[in-house]
């Protein structure tokens, strides 16, 4: 049964940095393509970040272009979001991914998400 779980959010200040690393079991990881999508309070889910199989493709949110960087590690079957030059519009629950098939920036066509971790942009 392929499982997906998210940690590493927190409270952080705007302009401070995080990441979220999401920890996947159960499915062939290199076979996957997988992505970051977030919700935000009294909001629809939305698409922020997704990687291709081997890592040959990455594509962004324009919310978030130049300052989240997605990446996977093959050998920890493990996918990270590193956040820089967080805003206070980032607040939201942010949710790991999971795609058979290659990437996308519709969130209704993955087929296996994690719990979800929070975070906070606040001073």
């Amino acid at each position: 049964q392929a499982q997906l779980e998210e940690s590493g959010g927190a409270v952080v200040q705007p302009g401070g940095s995080l990441r979220l690393s999401c920890a996947t079991s159960g499915l062939p990881f290199d076979d996957y393509a997988f992505g970051w999508m977030r919700r935000a309070p009294g909001k629809e889910r939305e698409f922020v970040a997704t990687i291709s199989q081997r890592s040959l493709v990455k594509y962004y949110a324009d919310s978030v272009k130049g300052r989240f960087t997605i990446s996977r590690d093959s050998d920890k079957n493990m996918v990270y979001l590193q956040m820089t030059a967080l805003k206070s519009e980032d607040t939201a629950v942010y949710y790991c991914a999971a795609r058979a098939m290659g990437t996308s920036n519709q969130p209704t066509l993955y087929d296996t998400w994690g719990p979800g971790t929070q975070v906070t942009v606040s001073s």
